[in-house]
C-alpha cells in the first residue's frame, strides 16, 4: 500500500488513499504505535473508509492472480514492461542488456518484509553456489529496519549475496552515490527498487539506464546480471552446473 501510495504521482494522481484495514493495525501495532492503532480503529467504520453510496468517475479492477512482474524505465518510472518482453524491449531499444549495479531499498521498498524476501532468494542462490554478478546495494528503510534486519541475520544473508548495507538514507536514490565503476557519459544499465529513475538522478550521469521495479525482482535479475534474463521462467545454473 505504501509503494502504490509512492507511486500514484507518476500516473497524474495528486492523492492515494487506502481505507483504514486490519494490515495497517498490524503494523502500527509492531511499531510500537498501538494507541495510534486503537484510536484508528474506534473511527474506521466512520471516518477512515469510503462513503457508503459514493460514486467514482473511474472504476479500476485488477485480478492479482494475472499480474506478471514488471521493470519500468528507462529514464521514468510509468516506460513499463511485462518482464516476459523485457529482453524483447531492451534489445529493440538498444538499451545495454549487460546490468552493472543491483539496488535495493530506499523509502519505497525497504520494509523488513522485503529485506527478508530478498534474503529467502539470496540463501536459494548462495545454497547453490551463486551470489550477486554485480555491486548489490541496500539501503534499509529507517534504523529500526535496518537494526533488525542485523538482528535477524537479514543483513548478513545480504552482505554473504555480494551485498553492501548502507546507512538508512535516501543515499543513490537521490543521488548520495560516489560512482567509481564507469565513467560520465557511459553508456550502462542499473537495476533498482528506488520510486524514481529520471535521467541523471541516481549517479549524475546521463547515459545511465536506470530501470525500477520490485526488490525480489533486483536480487533475481542481480544473479545474472542482465537485462535479457527472466527469473519467472528460466533456471539459474548452480555453481556445480
Amino acid at each position: 500500500m505504501g509503494t502504490i501510495c509512492n507511486m500514484g504521482a507518476e500516473i497524474g494522481a495528486t492523492t492515494s488513499l487506502f481505507p483504514y484495514n486490519h494490515r495497517m493495525a498490524d503494523y502500527l501495532n509492531a511499531t510500537s504505535r498501538c494507541d495510534i492503532s486503537q484510536e484508528a480503529s474506534k473511527y474506521s467504520e466512520s471516518l477512515l473508509t469510503p462513503d457508503k453510496g459514493c460514486d467514482y468517475d473511474q472504476l479500476i479492477e485488477l485480478d492479482l492472480s494475472t499480474l506478471e512482474p514488471h521493470v519500468n524505465g528507462p529514464f521514468t518510472p510509468d516506460l513499463a514492461h511485462p518482464i516476459s518482453k523485457l529482453a524483447e524491449n531492451a534489445k529493440s531499444n538498444n538499451w545495454p542488456i549487460e546490468i552493472k549495479v543491483g539496488l535495493i531499498g530506499s523509502c519505497t521498498n525497504s520494509s523488513y518484509q522485503d529485506m527478508a524476501r530478498c534474503a529467502t532468494i539470496a540463501k536459494e542462490a548462495l545454497d547453490h553456489g551463486r551470489k550477486s554478478k554485480i555491486p548489490f546495494n541496500v539501503t534499509p528503510g529507517s534504523e529500526q529496519i535496518r537494526a533488525t534486519i542485523e538482528r535477524d541475520g537479514i543483513a548478513q544473508t545480504l552482505r554473504d549475496f555480494g551485498g553492501t548495507v548502507l546507512a538508512n538514507a535516501c543515499g543513490p536514490c537521490i543521488g548520495q552515490w560516489d560512482r567509481k565503476d564507469v565513467k560520465k557519459g557511459e553508456k550502462n544499465t542499473i537495476v533498482s527498487s528506488y520510486n524514481r529513475n529520471f535521467t541523471g538522478r541516481n549517479d549524475a550521469n546521463p547515459a545511465t539506464h536506470a530501470f525500477v521495479t520490485s526488490p525480489e525482482m533486483v536480487t533475481a535479475l542481480a544473479i545474472e546480471a542482465r537485462l535479457d534474463f527472466d527469473p519467472t521462467t528460466e533456471s539459474i545454473k548452480g555453481a556445480d552446473g
